[in-house]
């Protein structure tokens, strides 16, 4: 995904809805922090005040930038008027965001919450009011925002505690990985990956790329399969992620060329790679399937590798990527059929230029 599309976002516009009622105000200086902010046009509701956008996500924090707002991948200094908040949906994840929010207000600020109802707002309402002592509300968009201002008499101070450290990177599986919950299959390796990473030749070689590459899983088996890969580059548009994927894979430094790229992929790649490695998302905002993810994906590929450079991916069995696959690349071929995933193998033709598939 390029961009947030800023025509309807129902949470983000519900998430400003006390504003718009007036049953919150704002002074027009007010210091505001927005955490997982999005763009779109119900952010003109504070338009008029000092807000500071927290997204550690490329393509919204790229939207956001593309708006002019002030953005930033980690949570500022504290003493805010008002926090917004737009959490994940993982459970361990919504409640670090809220603490984190709670602990950059002043006495008095207030905090905003918003959730749609499928995705847990009833549960986003409970854990604001568990944590502040209480909590308002209103239902629209078929969204929930609750609010509640901040009362140190009325704030639990070991619940508060307690939270901040629930999205905290460990180890995980055994301690072969450090990851944090948030993160795409977290605290397991995705069995998609999984298979794609069992089929993966150990005789790649040169220096390739994984395109999302979650807390480094797919890489990390390249690099310890094929002896002959040189190196590699792991993009991925989450840096909360990254950050892991680096961390795990720094057994490798100084063996083999590694750099993270904090990006989204679909608006281009470097190169160009011999061979690129990718679990394409297929759903970012929402539980909608996205074909268009994993389409841009495969473009970034075809455009990022050297004539004849192959591109391997894995993807849900039902996803329709072949007709891309086909338009961008000299071979396409399925190497698995199993579990509801398969597996391509795509070899880019000789005659291609870097910029063919762009």
């Amino acid at each position: 995904m390029s961009s947030r599309q800023l025509t309807s976002d129902p949470a983000l516009e519900t998430l400003m809805l006390p504003l718009e009622t007036e049953a919150i105000e704002l002074e027009p200086a007010a210091r505001v922090l927005f955490l997982r902010a999005r763009a779109g046009h119900a952010l003109a509701a504070i338009s008029d005040q000092m807000l500071v956008c927290v997204q550690s996500f490329a393509p919204d924090r790229d939207a956001l930038q593309k708006s002019r707002f002030n953005v930033v991948a980690e949570t500022p200094e504290d003493n805010f008027d008002a926090a917004f908040v737009l959490p994940g949906r993982q459970r361990q994840e919504s409640r670090a965001q809220l603490a984190a929010a709670a602990a950059k207000l002043r006495e008095g600020g207030i905090l905003v919450a918003c959730a749609p109802n499928a995705e847990g707002a009833k549960s986003l309402e409970k854990d604001l009011s568990d944590l502040l002592g209480g909590s308002q509300k209103l239902i629209k968009n078929k969204c929930r925002v609750v609010w509640e201002a901040i009362r140190s008499t009325a704030v639990d101070a070991a619940l508060l505690e307690e939270w901040s450290r629930l999205d905290a990177p460990r180890k995980v599986l055994d301690g072969a990985y450090v990851s944090r919950p948030g993160v795409f299959a977290w605290d397991r390796i995705d069995p998609a990956s999984k298979l794609l990473g069992d089929l993966l030749p150990d005789t790649l070689k040169g220096k390739g790329a994984d395109l999302g590459a979650g807390f480094g899983y797919l890489a990390r088996t390249v690099l310890e399969k094929a002896p002959k890969v040189a190196g590699m580059d792991l993009y991925e548009a989450e840096k909360r992620a990254l950050d892991l994927a680096e961390e795990n894979l720094k057994v490798f430094k100084g063996k083999r060329s590694m750099h993270g790229i904090w990006c989204d992929v679909t608006r281009g790649i470097e190169g160009p790679y011999d061979f690129i490695i990718s679990n394409p998302p297929f759903h970012q905002a929402g539980k909608a399937d996205r074909a268009d993810v994993g389409q841009g994906f495969i473009r970034a590929a075809a455009a990022g590798l050297r004539p004849g450079g192959e591109f391997y991916m894995v993807a849900n069995r039902h996803l329709p990527y072949e007709k891309t696959l086909v338009e961008v690349f000299a071979s396409v071929t399925q190497l698995a059929d199993e579990g509801g995933y398969k597996v391509i193998r795509a070899t880019k033709g000789k005659g291609a230029h870097r910029n063919a598939s762009r």
